[in-house]
């Protein structure tokens, strides 16, 4: 019985690392805020490599905040998202090229009609490469000529992500008439299809 019990150990642990087998452990994450949270999630979902991303709040002080305490606009707090992904399927080079296609990289002052703090764009890095990778790509997209005004998106130290109400992930699935009328009406989809085309 005790010969069973080593076998049967050897066996699952060879499944554990069998090739192909993805490990949770490899996973990396993402945060960055874009203004309104629900319309920046779709692109994401949809990129081969992320595994989950949870919409969410970045860049305050105070604990487990909420949608109305962000909603007021006094806390530093901006609505952003988080990204888990698996770094040998996508990297976070492709994530910095998803996020710039649903922003206006030069407005300061939120997004779209969506203004006041807690809706200003940034990147939140979690270590010096994300960072030197981060602000590379903002350089990248300045020097392309692409837009006229400056790149204003701005490039933060990450701080703790909490998760937004239920009600708020994936918003897009859960409220897709509200969700359309919302981007469309918001200047979003107009912005991008002008600037980046039908590209993610």
């Amino acid at each position: 019985m005790r010969i069973f019990s080593v076998i049967a150990a050897c066996f699952a642990l060879f499944i554990d690392h069998a090739p192909g087998q993805s490990s949770s452990a490899a996973n990396k994450s993402a945060v960055f805020a874009g203004g309104c949270f629900w319309c920046i999630q779709p692109a994401f979902d949809k990129a081969p490599g992320v595994i989950k991303t949870t919409v969410g709040y970045c860049g305050g002080a105070e604990a487990n905040p909420t949608y109305e305490l962000v909603g007021s606009e006094k806390t530093k707090y901006r609505e952003s998202i988080q990204i888990i992904y698996d770094p040998a399927k996508i990297s976070y080079d492709q994530l910095l090229d998803i996020y710039w296609k649903q922003i206006d990289p030069t407005q300061s002052d939120g997004q779209f009609t969506d203004i006041g703090p807690s809706y200003r764009a940034a990147i939140f890095y979690g270590s010096d490469e994300e960072k030197k990778s981060a602000e590379a790509s903002k350089q990248k997209l300045a020097n392309s000529g692409k837009f006229k005004k400056p790149i204003v998106t701005e490039i933060l130290p990450t701080m703790k992500f909490y998760p937004a109400e239920d009600y708020h992930q994936k918003y897009y699935e859960q409220n897709p008439e509200h969700f359309e009328a919302f981007e469309h009406g918001s200047g979003r989809v107009s912005f991008q299809k002008k600037n980046w085309g039908d590209k993610p």
